[in-house]
């Protein structure tokens, strides 16, 4: 069989199996299996697979259309231009997310993060695959390389909490891959965590639990419930982590949200009612409310 034969058949058959973006899957994964580029493609879509990438091929395609997440299958997902490892113990990052680091690069750039000392300390609440922190750990030390405080190098250190042993194995792995040095504790939300930071970010569970059954079948079926499950509201652990994480701020700490779309006047209250303030929201490409972020006074 071709490499043309093989793909069209794949597009086909993920496509009959309601697949979004069927041809772009079956392109992704050939790409996967066979290592072809577009351009390889194209000049020559006739040459034939060989039997072992055939095989694997189909293998592959056949629990794509099962809907098992591509990103599963290859086991990385790009974000914020870097690749991570992804597995069925934490959410597969997403654009929406970049809106969160970006929000988070921008502060620190601004000089708007406590340096104590020229030393900066993050906190990333449930953290998952690392990709939150592990991103602004790495940007940021290239964006502020030779910047100081008070004639001293800003140093930042960073560390990720999370309650699941097989997220933090994940974040990890994911740290020794992208050669970024991070600290990982497991911990229910604040309960192992101990002195201060500068900022706090998160992205924490906050799907209504009604919602979930609602969701996409890649999401419902092979995300991990315990990332997704935000409790009956969807604020269970915004409540949580705005209350708790005043112990663990600085005076004149950041706390930064990702936050559902409609979200943000409820989060932004709990925030102001536990005594933050400057609190903004920032929305995500699509216009819709992403980032709710505020200063601890």
């Amino acid at each position: 069989m071709t490499l043309k034969e093989a793909y069209t058949e794949a597009g086909r058959r993920l496509k009959e199996r309601g697949i979004p973006e069927a041809s772009l899957d079956a392109w992704l994964l050939l790409e996967y299996v066979t290592g072809v580029s577009r351009a390889s493609y194209y000049a020559d879509p006739d040459r034939e697979m060989n039997g072992t990438d055939l095989k694997r091929y189909r293998f592959l395609i056949g629990q794509r259309a099962e809907h098992i997440p591509l990103q599963h299958l290859t086991g990385t997902q790009e974000f914020m231009g870097l690749e991570f490892a992804v597995n069925d113990q934490v959410l597969i990052p997403r654009q929406d997310t970049e809106i969160l680091v970006e929000q988070a690069l921008a502060v620190l750039k601004n000089g708007e993060v406590p340096a104590e000392r020229g030393h900066i300390r993050i906190l990333d609440m449930c953290t998952g695959s690392g990709c939150i922190l592990l991103s602004v750990l790495h940007w940021s030390r290239k964006m502020l390389q030779n910047r100081t405080a008070g004639g001293q190098d800003i140093l930042i250190e960073g560390t990720g909490a999370d309650v699941s042993p097989g997220a933090l194995a994940t974040a990890e792995e994911n740290a020794r891959r992208l050669g970024v040095k991070a600290e990982f504790v497991q911990s229910d939300l604040f309960d192992s965590i101990s002195g201060r930071y500068g900022m706090i970010l998160s992205n924490p569970p906050y799907i209504r639990t009604a919602e979930i059954e609602n969701l996409q079948e890649e999401v419902r079926l092979h995300d991990p419930v315990l990332a997704l499950d935000g409790r009956e509201d969807g604020l269970y652990f915004y409540r949580r982590i705005v209350r708790e994480s005043c112990g663990c701020l600085e005076n004149g700490g950041m706390l930064m949200f990702e936050i559902g779309f409609d979200q943000a006047e409820a989060v932004s209250g709990l925030m102001r009612d536990a005594g933050f303030a400057g609190i903004a929201v920032k929305k995500d490409l699509a216009g819709l409310d992403r980032v709710v972020s505020g200063v601890l006074k």
